[in-house]
């Protein structure tokens, strides 16, 4: 395989990792919220849901480690720590939830099955691909992507061709902002320490070539995977923008997704969205459970046994939690989430930066800041809203559970500005 294969062949393996269930509901119901200014609204989603991810594949290209490097600046036992919480969260919620998601969307409406049995065909799939360890990138990049890709293509295209009004007036006015906080919410720049990881080691096993030319490659391919979901975004959104003056604000996420499949497709079309769901929720566990799989492999420095039995282990637990109800994995995940995500935006930008810009004082620092100012977050997630200290409100953003955003920038500007005299030495 030359250079040009190889980079198609990873972009299209990260684009595949990225791309859940998720990612595929939010942006057409956005674009249905914003209307005739979907573009604009686009812009910010394209800044959390797209730029910050593949910030996160750069960062892992220029460590080309394992994801233990993203927080080994604070301590190797707390990047141990950490980096086993969201391997565990991310083995108990999103990889789970992919096959519930597949369930209630894709199944469901066509077999009358329970739910345990279609969790357990699914991830004994996943497992089967995860345990072919060496071809990761073949099955995801080559064979299951271009599908994806196709099925997303035809749907974006073909809306654009029904015989409905323009896009009407906004129904809630997100603007700028409002796609900057959804994307937020797809918890992609998890994804991408996760996915970065399975990427790293799998040119690893490849024998892939020098330090540069793998950072070279990965580079490349973030590029590729992050101008493939810009494009995708970007058409769901406007696919989306063409439904405002056609529906109301009371259609759900994916009544909204369901009657676009079948406005383009017709009655096949529920065929069609099963399909198209199934296979991004199937790369997206493929990427977990392998990358779980990987991190108990390094952490115990075990065999390929070591990955296997992790691997399956991972496929039990979400065959076990996948088989619960969409709404309840999500309750679950989200206050969780509120205390873990901050820290792997921090920890993205951090390692994209030069290093005698962030040296261990400003690592251990800014993780101290960034679980204080969470823990409020985290705290308004678990109470009822009557329930709920009028001091929790009181930082800027708060009310979009980002109320850590500006004690971390305000705290990274301090240190800056104190670092020390030699440009070379880290802060």
């Amino acid at each position: 395989m030359n250079k040009t294969q190889q980079t198609l062949a990873t972009g299209f393996t990260l684009f595949a990792l990225f791309f859940g269930a998720g990612n595929l509901i939010l942006p057409p119901y956005l674009g249905l919220q914003a209307g005739e200014s979907w573009f604009f609204t686009a812009m910010g989603f394209a800044v959390s849901a797209v730029c910050i991810p593949i910030l996160g594949i750069y960062a892992h290209a220029r460590l080309q480690g394992t994801m233990l490097d993203f927080a080994n600046k604070v301590s190797p036992l707390f990047s141990i720590v950490f980096c086993s919480l969201i391997y565990l969260i991310s083995a108990t919620i999103p990889s789970p939830r992919t096959a519930s998601v597949t369930h209630e969307m894709a199944v469901a409406p066509l077999f009358d099955i329970p739910s345990w049995v279609t969790s357990g065909i699914y991830f004994t799939l996943v497992f089967a691909v995860a345990v072919k360890r060496n071809s990761i990138i073949d099955i995801v990049g080559k064979y299951l992507t271009p599908v994806i890709l196709t099925l997303l293509a035809v749907m974006i295209v073909l809306s654009f061709t029904l015989p409905l009004e323009t896009a009407g007036t906004a129904l809630m006015s997100p603007g700028f902002s409002g796609g900057l906080l959804e994307g937020y919410q797809t918890f992609d720049a998890m994804g991408a320490v996760v996915v970065g990881a399975v990427i790293i080691i799998s040119l690893s096993l490849r024998g892939e070539d020098s330090f540069e030319s793998r950072k070279r490659l990965i580079t490349r391919a973030g590029i590729l995977a992050g101008s493939g979901l810009l494009i995708t975004y970007g058409g769901l959104i406007a696919a989306g923008a063409l439904f405002s003056g056609n529906t109301g604000a009371e259609i759900s996420r994916t009544e909204l997704l369901n009657l676009i499949a079948q406005q383009t497709l017709g009655a096949p079309g529920r065929i069609f969205l099963s399909l198209l769901i199934s296979l991004a929720c199937f790369t997206t566990a493929v990427g977990i459970v392998t990358g779980t799989a990987d991190h108990i492999q390094g952490v115990l420095k075990g065999g390929k046994g070591t990955f296997t039995i992790s691997a399956a282990l991972a496929s039990l637990i979400g065959i076990l939690v996948g088989s619960l109800n969409v709404g309840f994995i999500i309750d679950v995940a989200y206050p969780i989430l509120l205390l873990i995500y901050p820290l792997i935006i921090v920890y993205i930008f951090l390692n994209s930066l030069p290093d005698f810009m962030t040296g261990k004082t400003v690592f251990r620092i800014l993780t101290f800041v960034v679980v204080l100012f969470s823990i409020p977050d985290a705290l308004k997630a678990i109470l009822s809203p009557e329930q709920v200290p009028p001091w929790l409100d009181l930082m800027p953003l708060s009310e979009y559970q980002m109320g850590w955003l500006l004690p971390v920038v305000a705290t990274y500007v301090f240190l800056i500005i104190k670092k020390p005299a030699d440009k070379n030495q880290p802060v």
